[in-house]
């Protein structure tokens, strides 16, 4: 098994100066699963590869999913066989080789509304879906009556259904799987860094050659020279051809997706729920002590960085789910919000529910490649294919990818580990249940988690506000996983943004106070990085009772974001990640 760098500021120091003194043969931008997926498989390929992100790893769309690895269901009444079958192939991938530690089948109810055509019609639907993606590790699908139905989510109204069925997929949280797959990448090679924004593509005629690269952190810039250069960067695709100069080979267009998460007892049921709206599904995930519900599918124009959910976009999830449920769910009960973008290929239909959810890769000059498109669960084969395009720029003797047969570092001995769950807890002094959560998020690599904690117990502690979190993970976040900011251990680290009542602003000072020593911050850093999130936090709740998304847009970008603005306003801790 690869080893693991810690991910800590003299990794982030060595790795800044590598940018700048090596020529690689692949740079990829964006830190999202696409570009973590495109940066391991080239790494796997034995390529020298960087990986830059301007913001954090998953801080986009990655860390703002519907958290399911799956097949996708309803492509299959859009009749895309060939996307769910892929997407089937790589969810089984996931649940038992890749990362068992980080994906879990899930349970989900499909209610039947209508009698007789119904249920045979959704039958055939699942029983392909059971079968389309090879072996499974999950269990087929169930047939319910109407009392079976209920019996599993009593919350349901008996007239929202007739009968039911129940199947499986994969969930995951998604910002932790995206920051284990960069992780990977470089504990095989890959130089991998956030707070790193391209803001110039160097050329040798029509010839892309590399990037100037921004340190967000410090201004400082380097010149990163590589043979092919791979765009992975979302919904910022277009923006990145624009920097090359030229006219992309398609268009990308941003889908706005909101969820809401509420707490677990509010919705009495042992399992997840899909529900049929006008125009696409409406999800009700199990997540923990809580539960999901999303998502919306709209056009958004606004801040890419920053999409906003507006008082439409929840009021719309509240109405959708509470048509079924016996008690319904108020504003009052809603923890947390979040929006992200879809990334969809423009042209095929007005309608983003109706876009493409296939990937497109391609070459519009030499040494820039551009993918765009998918889905989550879908990473590795657009990470593949991106790379097999960019052979042409790399030269002859490229291998093939092998990611299908790399685990995600902390796969490797999971499963023992689990087996020895009771063995552990006793080690560490900590119950079966926070073991579980710390295998759930570490796999094997918990191991460091436990070394970071020896000699000092306070580390085992709960996170004040942030209950469900040890102390040792957020100073993990520092110290082995690159996080920089509050908004990165509060958000994406950790998801006590979404979690938690306060949004995570009752953790702020307590978290910038642990991790302080280790990013060099004083008393003047901590309070105004404290200050940032929890006015990043209040223009969020301010922009969630804005009735439209142009309002939302208005109210969420008021807050100024730490990572554009923290080095103008106070002095850089460390002189040596200047350099």
């Amino acid at each position: 098994m690869a080893t693991p760098p810690r991910m800590d500021p003299s990794y982030r120091a060595k790795a800044w100066t590598r940018l700048g003194q090596r020529e690689f043969d692949v740079l990829v931008i964006g830190g999202g699963v696409t570009g973590s997926g495109a940066a391991l498989d080239a790494a796997t390929r034995g390529l020298s590869v960087a990986l830059v992100e301007q913001r954090d790893f998953a801080s986009g769309t990655s860390s703002r999913s519907s958290k399911l690895m799956h097949g996708g269901v309803r492509y299959l009444e859009q009749m895309d066989f060939q996307l769910v079958r892929e997407a089937l192939k790589e969810r089984e991938l996931a649940l038992t080789r890749l990362a068992p530690h980080l994906v879990k089948p899930v349970p989900i109810l499909y209610p039947l509304s209508h009698r007789g055509w119904e249920r045979p019609y959704v039958t055939a639907g699942l029983t392909l879906y059971d079968t389309m993606g090879g072996a499974r590790s999950v269990p087929g699908h169930k047939q319910l009556s109407r009392n079976g139905a209920l019996r599993l989510v009593p919350a349901l109204r008996k007239d929202a259904l007739t009968g039911a069925l129940l199947y499986y997929d994969g969930q995951m949280d998604d910002a932790r799987h995206t920051l284990t797959v960069a992780r990977t990448a470089a504990a095989y090679g890959a130089t991998v860094l956030n707070s790193a924004q391209v803001v110039e593509l160097t050329r040798a005629g029509e010839r892309i050659t590399g990037a100037v690269v921004e340190d967000i952190e410090t201004g400082a810039r380097t010149t990163v020279k590589a043979s092919v250069v791979v765009n992975c960067t979302g919904v910022w695709t277009d923006a990145i051809q624009t920097l090359a100069g030229g006219r992309g080979r398609f268009n990308v267009r941003a889908s706005k997706g909101v969820h809401i998460v509420i707490a677990r007892d509010r919705i009495n049921s042992e399992v997840g729920l899909i529900l049929r709206t006008e125009t696409s599904v409406l999800f009700v995930l199990p997540w923990g002590t809580h539960w999901i519900i999303g998502t919306t599918d709209t056009d958004w124009t606004f801040d890419l960085a920053h999409p906003a959910a507006s008082q439409a976009d929840i009021d719309y999830l509240l109405e959708q789910v509470n048509s079924v449920l016996t008690h319904p769910v108020t504003h009052a009960d809603i923890q947390g919000v979040y929006a992200g973008l879809r990334p969809l290929l423009s042209g095929e239909d007005e309608q983003t529910s109706q876009l493409s959810r296939e990937h497109a890769v391609a070459r519009p000059q030499p040494g820039l490649i551009s993918i765009a498109g998918g889905k989550y669960t879908t990473y590795r084969v657009m990470a593949a294919d991106a790379i097999d395009a960019a052979r042409e720029d790399i030269g002859p003797g490229v291998a093939d990818s092998v990611t299908e047969h790399i685990p995600l570092l902390g796969a490797d001995g999971y499963p023992a580990l689990m087996n020895q769950i009771d063995r552990l807890s006793r080690k560490v002094d900590l119950p079966v249940w926070r073991l579980t959560h710390l295998l759930g998020r570490y796999g094997s690599l918990v191991d460091e988690v436990f070394e970071l904690a020896e000699g000092d117990p306070t580390l085992y502690e709960a996170v004040p506000g942030a209950e469900e979190y040890l102390k040792v993970e957020i100073l993990y976040g520092v110290t082995h996983e690159g996080a920089l900011h509050l908004d990165d251990l509060l958000a994406r680290r950790t998801r006590a943004s979404i979690e938690t009542l306060s949004r995570g602003v009752d953790s702020a000072q307590a978290v910038a106070e642990l991790v302080a020593p280790v990013l060099g911050w004083d008393e003047a850093r901590i309070a105004m990085e404290v200050q940032l999130y929890a006015q990043r936090v209040m223009a969020e709740l301010e922009s969630q009772q804005m009735s439209d998304d142009r309002e939302a847009n208005a109210e969420r970008t008021s807050a100024r974001d730490a990572r554009l603005n923290i080095t103008a306003m106070v002095p850089d801790p460390d002189p040596e990640l200047s350099d």
